[in-house]
């Protein structure tokens, strides 16, 4: 893993492509690790590690970066059966590495009436840091396709697809908030808390100052997440809290039409959030992307954020 890390640090990624490949590596190097019984920086991943591989994880991150994918829906991962040959010898299907993700990160699996391996550990790990729900829209439009097929010769086509949808059902929008008091824990605790929760795929963390019964001042911590990474984030909680219990809700949401733009200014490029609202469109400049302008050109922060706007409103 250290030379892996290196190696992608060191690439011209953006940051969000580059985090989304390392977490990918690992994925992966936490599977390796529990298959050897060796620690995560000391997992020598052969066949993974070859420079190929790495290029394909990078490429993967790549792609869904440029393409703007917030969300990835993988129902079930279909995996034969059988023995494969690879450098540690001949292994069962699904192979140790593949079998530990999907114990770690709950993915569903179906096993086919085919001999072979049909997925592999870089699949699942991908699969595993991507994947943000496992059912379909009731209706949708396919908007693109992408296929792809591997080269082995089984009696089964090792093909994948992926298709770019668009949600037309009428069902509505939800998300889930999770809440907990907290009258015993650090502000450093609370502080490391969230940005753990972010990672781990939480759409929003805030915390309230609330009081509690005997007239304890404490902190009231609201997650707002999708269902599939409930369990996730609650042990997150649990783990380095001092809660005893988390309170969750599911709540219905209004939410405007929106798509991400890059627009050229006379500083440099800025990503935008286009929404649109009966009709009126509104321009929100992405804070980082107008911070690293007001940064290189020395321009102060507002000025930069009112300028993106204006070029927005002439442009789009």
């Amino acid at each position: 893993m250290p030379q892996i890390r290196q190696i992608i640090s060191q690439g011209r990624l953006t940051e969000r492509a580059r985090g989304l490949a390392l977490r990918i590596f690992e994925i992966l190097a936490e599977a390796e690790s529990k298959a050897h019984n060796v620690p995560v920086d000391q997992v020598h991943f052969h066949e993974v590690g070859a420079v190929d591989s790495i290029v394909d994880i990078v490429a993967a991150a790549v792609c869904l970066d440029n393409l703007g994918i917030r969300e990835v829906i993988v129902p079930v991962l279909c995996e034969g059966t059988g023995t494969i040959r690879c450098q540690h010898g001949i292994l069962p299907v699904p192979v140790p590495a593949v079998a530990n993700i999907m114990n770690m990160h709950k993915l569903p699996m179906r096993i086919v009436d085919a001999e072979g391996e049909f997925v592999t550990p870089t699949g699942a790990a991908i699969v595993a840091a991507v994947r943000t729900s496992g059912t379909l829209p009731k209706d949708f439009s396919v908007e693109k396709v992408g296929i792809g097929a591997g080269k082995r010769n089984y009696e089964r086509p090792g093909i994948l697809r992926a298709m770019v949808i668009r949600d037309l059902s009428d069902e509505k929008d939800t998300i889930w908030k999770l809440e907990t008091n907290i009258d015993d824990c650090s502000g450093e605790v609370l502080g490391y808390v969230m940005g753990q929760l972010f990672e781990a795929g939480a759409r929003d963390v805030h915390y309230g100052p609330v009081f509690m019964k005997k007239n304890r001042p404490a902190w009231q911590l609201n997650v707002i997440c999708s269902k599939e990474d409930i369990d996730r984030l609650e042990h997150i909680i649990f783990r380095e809290t001092t809660t005893i219990g988390i309170r969750r809700m599911e709540m219905e949401r209004t939410v405007l039409k929106r798509e991400e733009k890059t627009i050229v200014t006379p500083l440099g490029e800025a990503q935008v959030k286009v929404c649109e609202a009966r009709g009126v469109k509104r321009f929100y400049p992405e804070y980082e992307s107008a911070a690293q302008l007001a940064e290189k050109n020395q321009t102060p922060f507002s000025q930069v954020y009112q300028m993106i706007q204006k070029q927005c409103m002439d442009e789009l």
